[in-house]
């Protein structure tokens, strides 16, 4: 498992100001809680009156938005996540621009137009490169705000299951009898649980928006189905010191997201396969709750220090097992099998078209293996440090495939899950490539032809790469 995942990153925990930033934070007694909260300090001015310490410093308006946010915190009777409060969050980190001094903005007609130009060019090209035909229906340019709230939805179906198995992780380390007793005392913690969980979402989706190019940088289809989005301020950041003509940055990310946009609408299964590795991955979560027992002991409300540095020291463990191990084992092949094929796609067909083709491809490769600010994004969010780090392994491995069986021969393997290249294939592409695998497209004839009462005869199980000497040696069927 990489020790950065997808490609992107966390929101920064570090003081601008390095080393003194920290020492001021320290004299000052604040801190960073567990979940991005802020935690009053110990030794500095109402030290012994915790209301004090969190409160005194504010103005009336901060504090009547501090006991707003404390109010819907304690009130939230929702999932395992407060989403309103992460949307919230996102909106406002949004709002405050990125680190270089970015703000959002509206987009104009002009980016519009030039958005939907580049995505039309990107599919008359693509036609050329992949058998799957044009998965989007519509082509959007979105600010960092619409991005945020586009990709809200797919964020909850990723993330509510984890931080479901998490909360009841933690409920579990009450005894039975102890949890009848201390009833609103769970309900009120369950609440804040939500409302921590949907401010360290809020947090990062807020500084990946400040990132990402379009709706599938990360592998996984964030936007609605069938809409290729782009942000076109956040492409400008992108290409600024590249060398590059902005109008070729903007239509090769274009056919980054016609590509994906295709996989998707084209391989029904995919999408499910992916999610459902998450899911794998949640069942397998436990919580350490002899340590979490033993911090809750110790805890000393002078030094909440100590427990932020506790929370942060491995509290939440994925099982060591089979099933988890292939759970994660799933998810990171995929991924690396999603983002090679488009790889492959794209560079197919800019090379013929764009001089910075290769300088574009390689920038982005990079982007994905040594990650921007946003790189630890997913990990934020769910715990998984995954990324396709075998993204080169998998695009040669497309590009052989090309070469060896043609556009239509590779793209049909998209057809069933179990005819796609394994983490093993990937360590021996040319033996993948030259084997010989079974056309499921005969079997599913046959199956539904015994559903309907049809079958006459046996299926012709083909092989892909359709040799004229497959049956030949000796003799035997």
């Amino acid at each position: 498992m990489s020790d950065t995942p997808f490609g992107f990153g966390l929101p920064p925990e570090e003081p601008e100001n390095g080393d003194e930033g920290k020492k001021k934070d320290q004299q000052g007694g604040g801190g960073q809680g567990p979940f991005g909260f802020g935690l009053p300090g110990a030794g500095g001015p109402g030290a012994d009156n915790p209301l004090a310490a969190m409160f005194g410093s504010m103005n009336p308006n901060d504090l009547g938005a501090a006991f707003q946010q404390l109010g819907q915190m304690l009130s939230y009777e929702g999932g395992p996540v407060n989403w309103d409060m992460a949307k919230q969050i996102a909106r406002q980190t949004v709002a405050q621009g990125t680190s270089d001094g970015t703000k959002d903005a509206s987009v104009g007609p002009a980016e519009r137009l030039a958005v939907e130009e580049a995505v039309r060019l990107a599919d008359l090209w693509l036609d050329d490169a992949t058998s799957l035909p044009s998965g989007a229906g519509s082509a959007l340019a979105w600010s960092r705000a619409e991005w945020v709230e586009a990709t809200l939805p797919v964020w909850k179906e990723l993330v509510d299951p984890v931080a479901e198995r998490v909360g009841a992780a933690m409920g579990d380390v009450l005894p039975e009898e102890m949890q009848a007793m201390a009833g609103p005392l769970i309900g009120m913690m369950r609440s804040m649980g939500g409302a921590m969980f949907g401010t360290q979402i809020g947090q990062a989706v807020g500084v990946l928006a400040g990132e990402v190019v379009g709706s599938s940088d990360i592998g996984l289809p964030l936007g609605p189905a069938g809409k290729a989005a782009l942000l076109p301020l956040n492409i400008e950041s992108f290409g600024k010191d590249l060398s590059v003509p902005q109008e070729e940055v903007r239509l090769y990310l274009a056919l980054r997201e016609a590509a994906h946009q295709r996989l998707f609408a084209h391989v029904p299964w995919l999408r499910s396969h992916l999610f459902g590795a998450v899911e794998g991955y949640a069942r397998g979560i436990k919580v350490d709750t002899a340590k979490l027992e033993d911090v809750v002991g110790q805890f000393d409300p002078q030094n909440p220090e100590e427990l932020q540095q506790a929370l942060q020291q491995g509290m939440f463990q994925p099982e060591d097992t089979p099933e988890q191990k292939a759970a994660l084992a799933r998810l990171e092949t995929a991924l690396a099998l999603v983002e090679g094929w488009v790889d492959a796609v794209v560079h197919s067909a800019a090379k013929p078209r764009l001089s910075s083709a290769d300088a574009l491809r390689e920038t982005l490769r990079r982007r994905r293996a040594t990650g921007g600010p946003a790189e630890q994004t997913f990990a934020t969010l769910i715990g998984l440090q995954l990324r396709p780090r075998r993204l080169r392994d998998a695009s040669r491995l497309w590009a052989s495939l090309t070469d060896a069986r043609g556009v239509d021969g590779r793209d049909g393997l998209w057809a069933h899950p179990d005819m796609l290249p394994t983490a093993s294939d990937l360590d021996d592409p040319d033996g993948f490539v030259h084997r010989e695998h079974l056309d499921f497209s005969e079997l599913d004839k046959m199956l539904g032809e015994a559903a309907s009462g049809t079958a006459t005869e046996k299926p012709n199980l083909k092989k892909d790469d359709d040799s004229e000497d497959t049956d030949k040696g000796d003799g035997t069927e």
